[in-house]
């Protein structure tokens, strides 16, 4: 069986390079960052596989091209300060961490938070800040934001305070789900653009 690099690199150019996604850096981090530490024991040796996998709590860590593309999406320069919501594993915030100069994450559920703390700490990600909390208001003592990126399926229209976060023609990347069907939107200025179809796990609001 080959080598961790070897099936990182052989994702990104199969399932990624491949399928469209393009931006050199958004590729770079693909590479670099081991999805494998990210995941439980019991199913890391799917890490490079083409699906999302289950990391507890009821919730998973997406497909490695949805990744990318909401990364991509995102246009990253590198100065930017960037806003995830629904930190699951702490994968994505990771290869976020490798675009742009700060990431805010935010998680639901203790237990995730703690794991994903953990993980990014000791493969040295220092521009990652986990919180806990409600994601649906953002983080306003953080804001504004130069782009959020979304990993849960918001109903019918994106959180107001998400979009009152964002940096004057910032982008928003966001699952919505609209009469019966759930798209990825990217938002900017107010203008919505829907991408492709995906399935995320409902985006929870106050309880």
């Amino acid at each position: 069986m080959a080598g961790w690099p070897e099936r990182r690199a052989r994702m990104v150019e199969r399932q990624l390079r491949e399928r469209g996604i393009d931006d050199e850096r958004v590729l770079a981090a693909m590479g670099e960052v081991p999805r494998e530490q990210f995941l439980p024991p019991k199913v890391r040796r799917e890490a490079y596989g083409d699906g999302a996998l289950p990391i507890g709590e009821g919730q998973t860590i997406s497909q490695p091209w949805i990744v990318a593309f909401m990364a991509q999406l995102l246009a990253l320069a590198g100065d930017e300060k960037v806003l995830e919501v629904g930190t699951g594993s702490g994968y994505g915030a990771a290869v976020l961490s490798r675009l742009c100069a700060h990431v805010v994450t935010v998680e639901r559920r203790n237990t995730l938070a703690d794991a994903a703390h953990a993980t990014l700490a000791e493969l040295g990600y220092n521009n990652v800040e986990v919180r806990v909390g409600d994601g649906t208001e953002g983080v306003a003592d953080r804001a504004p934001f130069d782009g959020i990126s979304v990993t849960a399926t918001a109903a019918d229209e994106p959180p107001r305070a998400l979009l009152d976060q964002l940096v004057q023609h910032a982008p928003l990347v966001i699952p919505i789900r609209r009469g019966g069907q759930e798209q990825l939107v990217l938002i900017r200025d107010g203008a919505e653009e829907a991408l492709v179809p995906v399935r995320f796990v409902p985006l929870v609001g106050p309880a």
